[in-house]
């Protein structure tokens, strides 16, 4: 066990070390940033000062390192347009994008697992085909489309939920739906052949021959071991859904970290762009780190 999780380690550090290296380089590709920060009135002394005044003179190779060494301890700058700790921004906003994540995540949870458990006891019938429809044609809509039929239907029209801010937990439905539908669909279609798998294997007929209820079989014994792949997924489409959230964050007027983000790239605050991403990427990395670590608890197999 201690194997692996050090080669989990390691791997989540390379990772992280890409992540950080792709952000401070694409953001550079963008262009001149001195130019950006001056304004399209500065002239070339005030973009020489701008240049100078931020570091930007220096050579790429030792603005990267001081900038790799400032983020390992937590300190990503100072924002420029909004002139505060870039840390600090994100810390105020991050209990936002985290709960409409875990929201998003439940939704899709308790949506697609009792899809799948029934797609995989009607396998082959009109049931198991009409959840198989549902799934498709969540995954073909994209985000914010669904999120402003819903903003005009349940918000507007019937006036049942909010359509922006984030006074309330009602704030949080329906864009907490909408990043569902991303992840209900391999969520369903993963359970869904879980539990067949499960429901034709041996330790299930000795279950019913043993005069088990089918509750039983269903949920104590198959749903168990059907649930070790949608615990790395449900992992996976977290970090998916905090990484997206810039879309519906910006639609639905949320300010957490997307809607930072999304801010930030329209002023060319490029130290919070990069901050940002890299947060969302260790977030990622460590949600998918602690689901190798849990899928490794409940099955020995995958220590090897």
């Amino acid at each position: 066990m201690v194997n692996f999780v050090l080669r989990r380690l390691v791997l989540a550090a390379l990772v992280s070390l890409t992540v950080l290296t792709l952000a401070f380089t694409l953001t550079r590709l963008s262009g001149d940033l001195a130019i950006s920060i001056a304004g399209p009135s500065a002239t070339q002394e005030d973009i020489e000062l701008v240049r100078r005044s931020y570091g930007l003179d220096r050579p790429l190779l030792e603005q990267f390192f001081a900038w790799v060494s400032r983020a390992a301890v937590g300190d990503f700058g100072e924002s420029f347009f909004f002139r505060a700790r870039v840390s600090d921004l994100i810390l105020e906003r991050m209990p936002v994008t985290l709960t409409l994540g875990l929201v998003g995540l439940s939704i899709a949870l308790v949506v697609s697992i009792p899809m799948g458990i029934l797609a995989a006891v009607r396998e082959n019938t009109w049931v198991d085909r009409v959840v198989q429809l549902i799934a498709m044609l969540g995954q073909a809509m994209p985000g914010f489309w669904i999120g402003l039929i819903m903003m005009i239907f349940f918000g507007l029209q019937l006036g049942w939920l909010p359509v922006s801010g984030t006074g309330s937990w009602e704030h949080y439905v329906m864009p907490g739906a909408v990043l569902a539908f991303s992840a209900i669909p391999a969520l369903t279609r993963l359970t869904r052949s879980g539990m067949i798998q499960a429901l034709g294997s041996d330790y299930i007929r000795t279950a019913r021959a043993k005069g088990l209820s089918r509750f039983s079989i269903l949920f104590k014994h198959a749903l168990r071991n059907a649930a070790l792949p949608v615990v790395s997924i449900a992992s996976v489409q977290l970090g998916f859904m905090l990484g997206g959230s810039i879309v519906i964050e910006s639609v639905f007027a949320l300010h957490g970290v997307g809607f930072l983000a999304w801010e930030s790239i329209t002023k060319n605050d490029f130290p919070v762009v990069q901050a940002v991403v890299l947060v969302l990427a260790v977030i990622y990395v460590g949600l998918t780190l602690a689901a190798d670590m849990l899928n490794a608890l409940l099955d020995p197999r995958l220590r090897g």
